[in-house]
């Protein structure tokens, strides 16, 4: 790149810094909150990558490239979209005000096209890791796609997370040419600058992990004057400089900053320096590889030239780059003064009415942003997959089968269907055996960029490695499960290609990899991840791999549909259900509010339980009412006045359970009925739905000073109301609205403590899950009325 275009890139970025600093003061200068708190933004942040992201979207990225912002450095990404004419100009003062520019970039909240949310430290940083490994797949089954790049912004303290080198270990993601990691390396966290700076341990676990570093540490000034007699010396003291005593140096000016930077220095650096005046010093021994131009983008084009492996660049900055606060220890969430502002403004040259106008589109820097806006255009992506996914697979049993059983086989079912099978893609981390993920992978096989030679034979799984296979095994990282499902589950824009993702995991370790889960329903991604075994009715384990609180984390993270049925009927009901919404693509635009369904969760058990009360429900009620109610999130399995016609006066109670604890409920309510009492059973299929149902009809209620109704789905299973007691393999509370809901007394039963080990019976008995124990709560329950 010839001088001529470094100066117009010169000119962009400095508007660039202008406009991220101006966004973060509007918000907190020109904006009443009328609360007293504090708006907040990061100028600081953000300056020290003004040069990088300048030189990336400017003169260096394609149309197809995906980047993942560092979460602070969002007011330049939305300068550098509002210069490229993405964003609308009333947007610019509107940062962290309702409807207004996110805190940190937000695939569905943002107006202009973030790629990849990021805002949770270390997520946002494997998520182009895992969507290239999506893409690489998408490339294997149904064409290569035009090239693209996936690159994260990432900050130097982000590498403290332990998530990113789960996701940089794992043999999933190795052999990607296509990553690029960018590392905003000012060596500041936010409390502090860093004592030691760590590119030595950094850099080598990198290299062990395969991948190619660069480092861009010293811009042309330095680089040239290291080239002079006596260079080398100024070079070392550099190298040796204490990082505090450096950083220092930005934050003096003449004389002082030359008694700083030759604080403890060899005669030789303080010879080469005596004949450079005060006013070239600083700028000179401050002059950092990452805030110059030409060295950021040869650093890029070093990483585009290595195919086989994913690259790094560290590059050097400084935090507050540009501004009054540059290198300031505390500058991390430091706002720049009224009359700092003012200044900057006036150096920019730009006024009052001028501060928020674009380039002059007739100038150099207008037209390349033009030219740029033009490159970097894409065409809408099609988020349906075009497929219907059947209502059920028909699947029978004829004798006791868990749900993680039932699971597997709807699987293979579907991967029968030729419309749907090519659309199916599974993963896990190591578990994929033990979540009867079997039989898929020996229809399907596991995928691998290239055929792998298989040194055994097992008659019972073929673990067939091909780039046609179709399930991605991970190694032991619920984190790297969770990244790689979000990715998978938004295929349809990232590589223009929809897919039926499932994942499995033990439903207790769902919990090592929320934080992952939380950020891929956060960007709207759609997927199916099934959590088996759980609950203490995985008795024998012991209280390590007994889950209680994972159904409540189902059912409030919101873009997640949980379920947890606990028959083979509702189960394929309900997972066709969920993967022909996943292919009906009814969920979300990469701007777009998350749509009620989003991703589903599935938590099921390896008890095996007669079927046959299900088959009994299904001949009373008929399949097309039982489906509905199933799909809705509850219905009556047992109806007391039909099954103990004999009870017609006798006081009512309702029992209310999901999953593996049915049986024990069916039995309470055959004792109930011995003792006069009418019993209605009813299985809760999905809390979630009806948790929902409820709460739309009272906000309803509230925002129109209406009486609020009952939702259909609640109505048509719990008829009556009457006290009811709620049974669950998880903690007690998880239900336990469902008497506010009913308006009736309720007492819920569930795993309040932590599990040990023991047969199933042992342990529903020191929980109160046996029959004796509901039915002496049904007998409580009524005595509430």
């Amino acid at each position: 790149m010839n001088q001529h275009d470094l100066d117009v890139l010169d000119e962009i970025q400095r508007r660039v810094l202008w406009l991220a600093t101006r966004i973060v003061d509007a918000a907190n200068h020109d904006r009443d909150t009328g609360d007293g708190v504090k708006v907040g933004g990061h100028q600081a942040s953000s300056a020290s990558l003004v040069t990088a992201m300048t030189a990336l979207w400017f003169a260096h990225l394609d149309a197809e490239d995906r980047v993942a912002v560092k979460p602070h450095a969002s007011p330049v990404f939305h300068a550098v979209q509002y210069l490229l004419g993405n964003l609308d100009r009333s947007y610019l003062p509107k940062l962290r005000a309702r409807g207004g520019l996110q805190s940190y970039p937000s695939r569905t909240k943002d107006p202009d096209g973030v790629d990849f949310s990021t805002g949770s430290v270390g997520l946002g940083a494997a998520a182009p890791l895992f969507a290239a490994v999506t893409r690489r797949y998408v490339d294997a089954h149904f064409g290569e796609r035009p090239h693209a790049r996936f690159i994260a912004i990432i900050g130097d303290a982000e590498l403290d997370e332990g998530n990113i080198w789960e996701a940089v270990a794992d043999p999933a993601t190795t052999g990607l040419g296509n990553v690029m990691w960018l590392v905003d390396f000012n060596r500041q966290s936010l409390d502090r600058v860093v004592p030691g700076v760590r590119i030595n341990q950094w850099r080598g676990q990198f290299e062990a992990a395969g991948w190619h570093v660069v480092e861009v540490k010293y811009g042309r000034r330095l680089a040239e004057a290291y080239e002079r007699p006596g260079g080398a010396a100024l070079r070392d003291w550099i190298d040796l400089m204490p990082n505090e005593q450096y950083q220092s140096l930005f934050g003096l000016a003449g004389p002082a900053l030359r008694k700083q930077f030759l604080d403890g220095a060899p005669a030789e650096v303080a010879a080469f320096v005596a004949d450079i005046p005060d006013d070239e010093l600083g700028p000179l021994v401050t002059d950092l590889g990452g805030h110059d131009l030409a060295a950021m983008l040869d650093a890029y084009a070093q990483c585009d030239a290595v195919t086989d492996r994913p690259s790094v660049v560290f590059a050097y900055t400084v935090k507050g780059w540009g501004l009054p606060i540059a290198g300031n220890p505390r500058n991390h969430s430091a706002l720049l003064t009224t009359e700092q502002v003012d200044t900057l403004r006036a150096a920019h040259g730009l006024t009052r009415d001028t501060e928020w106008d674009r380039l002059d589109p007739a100038s150099p820097a207008g037209i390349r942003a033009g030219e740029r806006r033009e490159a970097l255009s894409r065409a809408p992506r099609e988020r349906s997959l075009g497929v219907t996914v059947p209502e059920t697979t028909k699947v029978r049993v004829n004798k006791p089968v868990s749900t993680q059983e039932v699971f597997g086989r709807v699987l293979v079912d579907l991967a029968r269907d030729p419309k749907v099978a090519p659309y199916l893609v599974t993963t896990a981390p190591d578990v994929a055996t033990s979540t009867n993920l079997a039989g898929f992978i020996n229809k399907t096989g596991v995928f691998a960029p290239t055929e792998q030679r298989s040194w055994t034979e097992d008659r019972m799984l073929r673990w067939t490695e091909t780039p046609a296979g179709q399930h991605i095994e991970l190694g032991i990282s619920e984190m790297n499960l969770f990244l790689l499902l979000g990715q998978l589950g938004l295929s349809w824009d990232l590589s223009g290609q929809p897919l039926l993702p499932v994942g499995t995991v033990y439903d207790p370790f769902v919990l090592r990899g929320l934080d992952a889960f939380l950020y891929g329903t956060y960007s709207g991604s759609r997927f199916v991840v099934a959590g088996t075994p759980s609950g203490i009715t995985l008795a024998p384990e012991g209280g390590a791999h007994q889950s209680t609180i994972t159904a409540s984390v189902g059912l409030e993270l919101p873009g997640v549909t949980f379920c947890e049925p606990a028959y083979a009927g509702s189960l394929d009901w309900l997972l066709c259900d969920a993967l022909g919404q996943i292919a009906g693509g009814a969920a979300l635009a990469a701007t777009a509010a998350p749509a009620e369904d989003g991703a589903y969760y599935f938590r099921l058990s390896t008890r095996p339980i007669d079927q046959a009360p299900f088959e009994a429900a299904r001949a009373r009620i008929g399949d097309a009412v039982l489906r509905r109610q199933v799909v809705a999130g509850a219905y009556r399995l047992v109806d007391a006045h039909e099954a103990y016609p004999q009870l017609a006066d006798a006081p009512v109670v309702q029992l209310a359970a999901s999953g593996a604890v049915l049986p024990e409920v069916l039995a309470a309510a055959a004792e109930l009925a011995e003792e006069g009492v009418a019993a209605h059973v009813v299985d809760v299929t999905s809390l979630d739905r009806l948790y929902r149902a409820w709460q739309r009809t009272l906000r309803q209620g509230v925002r129109t000073a209406t009486v609020p109704s009952v939702p259909g789905a609640l109505r048509s299973a719990f008829a009556d109301r009457v006290p009811v007691v709620t049974v669950h393999d998880a903690a007690s509370h998880a239900m336990a609205w469902l008497g506010s809901a009913l308006g009736a007394p309720a007492v819920p039963l569930g795993v309040d403590e932590f599990g040990q080990s023991g047969s199933v019976g042992e342990l529903y008995e020191l929980h109160d899950l046996l029959p004796g124990s509901i039915v002496n709560a049904a007998l409580a329950a009524l005595s509430l009325r």
